[in-house]
């Protein structure tokens, strides 16, 4: 009687609570609403195409389809390491990214707080648009520029070179000035959009810390280096995180427009390898292996990083 007595409590608890749960979607259908398109979106671009991971695995053949093509195991990720030209492809892949990590990365902190001290806010908002501007121009444009600003023919730099009675520099051909060149491209296209979460951080903080700190005597200076960035570190930190994850990826279009031969030793690849055997080659399995490759590589880097920011005492991603 007493084991039955609680069977009934606990299903009672459990309808109490599916119903509860209910009211409470009901109550708040339209944010639930409002969450759609969200999750229609990772459903359809992220969820779905895992079945497409198969392929890395297979001879894939479109005709024959993911589930009648031939299953080769890890012959594609033994062939990509054996690769005579894999090392190039990772040194290239990897330090690319970490001259965008050293010099990029801290760009949009340094503008986000300059923007926080300027007081006059239609001076203010003018800017903050200013910079936000370039990330909306496709890499086509840039690299348009690039090429109008650089050439050796009609560049304005070269031009200017010549015009003070020296040779023109071969910005464009010379592998010494690629990795340069990609890393300001980046930084003037991406530093003003990468201020907006830090100047939400920092709007976050609570304004009476600045308050006590001018009481104390605290010059500006010491109020960001003591407050304002001690208060965005969080963010900070999470967003390094998920920049060391993308790693091992770069910008395919900007390496598409940028490269010639005369500069391939240093801008071939992972993406563009994968480019040239799986769209013009038509390897499509090589293709998904390099692309898993590079998601297993950026999963250790998040895992790593993060296990290290939790150890120093701070939060991570999870």
């Amino acid at each position: 009687m007493e084991q039955t007595h609680q069977v009934i409590v606990s299903e009672m608890l459990m309808s109490r609570s599916k119903s509860t749960t209910w009211k409470k979607m009901l109550q708040y259908r339209y944010m639930y609403v409002l969450v759609l398109p969200g999750l229609f979106y990772f459903l359809i671009f992220k969820i779905v195409p895992f079945w497409g991971l198969a392929a890395a695995f297979q001879d894939y053949s479109p005709l024959l389809g993911i589930f009648h093509s031939k299953w080769v195991g890890f012959k594609h990720f033994t062939d990509l390491f054996q690769y005579e030209h894999f090392y190039i492809l990772f040194r290239n892949t990897l330090l690319i990214n970490i001259f965008s990590l050293v010099f990029l990365f801290p760009l949009p902190i340094l503008l986000a707080v300059m923007l926080n001290e300027v007081r006059h806010e239609v001076f203010k908002r003018i800017n903050q648009s200013i910079v936000y501007m370039p990330h909306f121009l496709s890499w086509v444009i840039i690299a348009s520029l690039t090429f109008f600003l650089l050439s050796t023919d009609i560049g304005l730099v070269n031009k200017a070179i010549r015009g003070a009675g020296n040779e023109a520099i071969a910005f464009m051909q010379e592998p010494k000035y690629f990795w340069g060149l990609l890393t300001i491209q980046n930084m003037w296209k991406d530093t003003g959009w990468g201020t907006i979460i830090f100047l939400a951080a920092i709007a976050g903080v609570d304004p009476s810390r600045y308050e006590a700190a001018v009481m104390d005597g605290a010059s500006r200076m010491k109020q960001i280096w003591h407050i304002t960035l001690p208060a965005i570190r969080p963010t900070i930190l999470i967003l390094l995180i998920l920049k060391l994850g993308h790693l091992a990826d770069v910008s395919f279009e900007q390496i598409l427009l940028m490269i010639n031969p005369l500069v391939l030793s240093v801008g071939d690849v992972f993406d563009t390898y994968s480019y040239q055997q799986g769209i013009l080659s038509g390897q499509t399995s090589v293709g998904v292996a390099v692309g898993m490759f590079k998601g297993i590589v950026g999963l250790i880097l998040v895992v790593i990083s993060n296990y290290i920011v939790k150890k120093l005492g701070h939060e991570g991603i999870y």
